[in-house]
């Protein structure tokens, strides 16, 4: 029987990627991504639903992510399920599904050409945040 983990989300960043390095210096980087589903119910009242994702990526990719994503900026991701298990230490069993990114797409446009200096933080990121419509989103 074949088997097949793939996933692919378009969402909003619910926070800031955290960039970490193993020790072995391989860069790893996790944000939460939210996606949300609008529909109608069949009393005609409109719906919305919205699902929260744990997302990491690793290598150069996560450096990128670091470098020029912050909370709000839409993405697409495509990766893989992951299930981590582990037991606390009073004995409790938990666990955390999330998704492991094997690539991923920058959805927001650039600043303007014409954007002054002062318009962005240190480290080159916009400070104003550019909100998206998703009624504007085709799908």
């Amino acid at each position: 029987m074949a088997n097949l983990n793939k996933v692919f989300l378009i969402g909003n960043l619910t926070r800031d990627p955290e960039l970490r390095y193993t020790p072995s210096g391989t860069a790893v980087a996790s944000f939460g991504l939210a996606t949300t589903r609008r529909y109608r119910r069949q009393d005609g009242e409109q719906q919305e639903e919205t699902c929260f994702v744990e997302v990491v990526v690793w290598a150069r990719q996560a450096e990128v992510v670091s470098e020029y994503l912050s909370k709000g900026s839409p993405l697409f991701v495509e990766g893989r399920l992951q299930l981590d298990r582990w037991e606390t230490p009073e004995g409790e069993k938990r666990s955390r599904l999330k998704v492991v990114a094997d690539n991923f797409q920058f959805l927001g446009g650039r600043p303007s050409a014409g954007a002054e200096r002062e318009d962005f933080a240190e480290g080159g990121r916009p400070e104003r945040k550019t909100e998206v419509d998703e009624d504007e989103i085709p799908f």
